[in-house]
């Protein structure tokens, strides 16, 4: 049974700081496998989905407790008055440390899954990103989201160049070893294979900001897991 970390909770809404690898919602064709929302309501007598992250990005997920709540934070989201971050490591170092990505996507014509750049047919997508540190191999960003798109940061930094660690779609899909990036690196006698310290989409949806209904600010932030913490600690101190 997995178990919810819930970051913040009052009479409305439900904040979860969702794992990896977790569905947001119940998938039809495989209802058997766990979701966030299906989870929260064996907890919660009344519980609406808010919006959605990809199964393989971790971090911050708003749940409404009642309908009218529901459908309020659902017109926020539509009419983009929610402020949403999201902090990532990705492939190389940008040489602009902060600017814009403005580009259209689409489905791809053909790989069913995945979306395309397209900025003549595609929905124009648009995504500030900085970057918070630079180890040379990798680079550890933030990003701020001002459309929605399926895949939008996955599929931006990609195109400029800077594809996220361990994406399977868009980057090389391949795990993180420390010998990667660690000239001096020797297996501990009794280890028989390394294990990676990354292996999974390094990408977290990190901060939801809007009014609530009441007029209340709501600024909620989910901390950053164990593995992407674990990689920028093994980071920093190979920059040393």
């Amino acid at each position: 049974m997995v178990k919810l970390d819930i970051i913040f909770e009052d009479d409305d809404y439900v904040f979860v700081n969702k794992p990896t690898g977790l569905l947001s919602i119940p998938d039809r064709h495989k209802l058997e496998l766990p979701s966030v929302s299906g989870l929260l309501k064996r907890q919660y007598e009344d519980i609406y989905t808010v919006h959605r992250l990809d199964k393989d990005t971790s971090g911050c997920m708003c749940f409404a407790k009642n309908e009218m709540t529901h459908k309020y934070t659902s017109q926020l989201f539509e009419k983009r008055e929610v402020a949403k971050f999201y902090t990532g490591i990705v492939h190389g170092s940008p040489i602009e440390k902060s600017g814009r990505i403005e580009h259209g996507i689409m489905e791809h014509p053909t790989v069913k899954g995945k979306m395309v750049i397209n900025d003549r047919i595609g929905k124009m997508s648009i995504t500030d990103y900085e970057v918070l540190e630079s180890f040379g191999l990798f680079s550890y960003m933030k990003f701020q989201l001002h459309t929605g798109r399926t895949h939008q940061i996955r599929v931006h930094t990609s195109f400029i160049g800077y594809p996220l660690v361990c994406d399977e779609l868009y980057g090389d899909g391949k795990p993180v070893f420390l010998s990667g990036f660690k000239r001096k690196f020797n297996l501990s006698k009794d280890v028989e294979e390394e294990k990676p310290i990354l292996n999974r989409l390094g990408l977290h949806a990190f901060q939801l900001k809007f009014l609530s209904m009441h007029g209340k600010e709501l600024d909620v932030q989910a901390p950053l897991p164990r593995d992407m913490n674990a990689m920028l600690m093994q980071c920093r101190k190979w920059l040393k």
